[in-house]
């Protein structure tokens, strides 16, 4: 594991005290503390939102507004060294993000039918929890979910030595990941937008060890037998991607599809790696009618009738 180091634009520190002025709600969890919000209608169907390698919980704000006011409940969290949750001097491996996914539903007493959504990364997290725990997902909806390349780029590969790990995060991990966040999105506007949201919580201690730290141990390669596993679950799978994707490219669509076998499936015009940031209302219209297909409340299937049909990939 890479040892813990502070890089060049970290000049905060993240604490109880920085922690009084930020936005959103905070809980102790096994492994440290968690960045996450719950909105939306207390009795409505919850969904609870995984994220990415680099984003926040504010990723996520547009869609959960079309979310709520189709009557549902989300639950948005940034995963470790994300958004304002702990920089965990740890391995940023599956174990650490799925059992931060586990203890946070249950340390929130999340009963009742769950709709799991994950992004790119947080597919993965959210492919394994559902694994973990099936019984416990209503349905599954995956965004340009990463895991079918057989390898990674050269250097992104070179950071599994720690010593160019360490030196080069220090040092350039602020200037790769502004790099990464421009190939996210199709608009120059959402991008800059984007990369606001991103990168103000990256000026806090341990931010770019943490995402190394990702990138060295969590597996973001040949997850095919997970794709699989996933198919063989109980849980309906929908899967939703950008047709303009360059982090998880749409060349995977089709893979993605025979592997997972989902429910529906569909992908998105003039759209980037991000959906839900990139096209909230559509994707919104999308999720919901999956979602009222797995409806078990009737008050809830009366909000969603509003959704209409939308035209699907088969």
């Amino acid at each position: 594991m890479i040892s813990y180091f502070t890089a060049r634009g970290e000049s905060n520190r993240l604490d109880d005290s920085s922690r009084k002025s930020l936005r959103g709600s905070f809980v102790q969890l096994s492994d440290g503390v968690t960045h996450f919000e719950l909105k939306g209608p207390a009795g409505g169907q919850l969904v609870v939102l995984v994220p990415g390698l680099t984003v926040p919980l504010f990723y996520w704000d547009s869609l959960v507004r079309e979310l709520n006011g189709y009557g549902f409940r989300t639950l948005a969290y940034s995963a470790y060294g994300r958004g304002y949750s702990d920089r965990v001097e740890a391995s940023y491996d599956y174990a650490l993000f799925v059992r931060q996914l586990r203890d946070l539903i249950h340390t929130l007493e999340l009963d009742g039918p769950r709709h799991v959504v994950g992004a790119s990364m947080g597919a993965l997290i959210a492919m394994a929890w559902v694994q973990e725990q099936p019984s416990l997902a209503t349905s599954l909806t995956l965004v340009g979910p990463a895991g079918l390349e057989h390898q990674l780029p050269p250097l992104v590969r070179l950071l599994r030595f720690n010593t160019f790990a360490h030196y080069f995060g220090r040092f350039l991990g602020q200037r790769l990941l502004r790099a990464h966040l421009a190939n996210e999105v199709e608009s120059s506007e959402r991008a800059e937008v984007l990369s606001e949201m991103v990168l103000d919580a990256y000026t806090y201690e341990g931010s770019i060890y943490a995402l190394f730290s990702t990138l060295q141990s969590f597996n973001l390669t040949r997850q095919h037998d997970l794709y699989r596993k996933t198919r063989l679950s109980s849980v309906p799978v929908h899967l939703l991607w950008g047709s303009g994707d360059r982090v998880t490219p749409i060349d995977k669509f089709d893979e993605a599809r025979a592997l997972l076998q989902p429910a529906k499936s569909f992908s998105f015009a003039d759209c980037g790696h991000m959906p839900p940031f990139e096209l909230p209302e559509e994707v919104g219209k999308h999720m919901v009618s999956f979602f009222h297909d797995f409806a078990t409340d009737s008050n809830i299937m009366k909000v969603v009738d509003s959704a209409a049909a939308l035209p699907e990939v088969q």
